[in-house]
């Protein structure tokens, strides 16, 4: 894991910010990694970020990619339905399809609680795909989204500043269970592929 704080020391020491935003805006990692990252002082030292600036930056960033992402999967969506049965996608139409069930305002509130957990395989992304996949209303799924990536970054910013002489930890224990969360996710899907076509 030390190659990986190395490989951030190396190559961004005079530019956090880039190493900051380009983390916030790849899925899964998102502000989870990218708010420890830039408070850690033990890669950055003295220019580690303040809990605000890692916070403001890390929030704008995450939410960059969701319009664009509910947009391109709408229509994509309704101009082929290849899409739909991709293994990858039906995952998240079927998380899409159970919120669309919901009243208007469960609707858009779970899509915003879904986003704000600050687990693997939840966040920005993955919330913007199901928006896309479902026929919620985009501008307020957007919104849903910004609030949920807002609490979820908030509540990673306080862990950081509670326990900041263990954010080298924090960060080290956030990408290796977001691994082991996708090892084991992509073993699910494999293993219910197998099962299918052996039936």
């Amino acid at each position: 894991m030390d190659c990986i704080a190395n490989f951030f020391a190396d190559n961004f020491q005079n530019c956090i910010w880039l190493a900051v935003i380009l983390i916030s805006i790849c899925p899964t990692l998102e502000s989870k990694i990218a708010v420890p990252l830039a408070m850690n002082s033990a890669i950055w030292g003295n220019n580690a970020f303040s809990p605000m600036l890692a916070f403001l930056i890390a929030f704008v960033a995450s939410i960059l990619p969701s319009y664009l992402i509910m947009i391109t999967t709408r229509k994509i969506k309704t101009r082929t339905s290849l899409l739909l049965h991709s293994k990858f996608i039906q995952k998240y139409a079927i998380k899409g399809a159970k919120i669309e069930n919901n009243h208007i305002f469960k609707k858009y509130l779970a899509l915003c609680s879904f986003v704000a957990l600050p687990l693997p395989l939840t966040g920005v992304w993955s919330g913007s795909l199901i928006a896309g996949l479902s026929n919620l209303n985009l501008h307020y799924s957007f919104l849903s989204i910004c609030i949920g990536a807002f609490i979820s970054t908030a509540l990673i910013t306080l862990l950081c500043s509670v326990f900041s002489n263990s954010i080298s930890a924090i960060f080290m224990l956030s990408i290796a269970i977001i691994i082991i969360v996708m090892i084991i996710d992509l073993g699910i899907q494999i293993y219910k592929s197998t099962k299918k076509s052996d039936i």
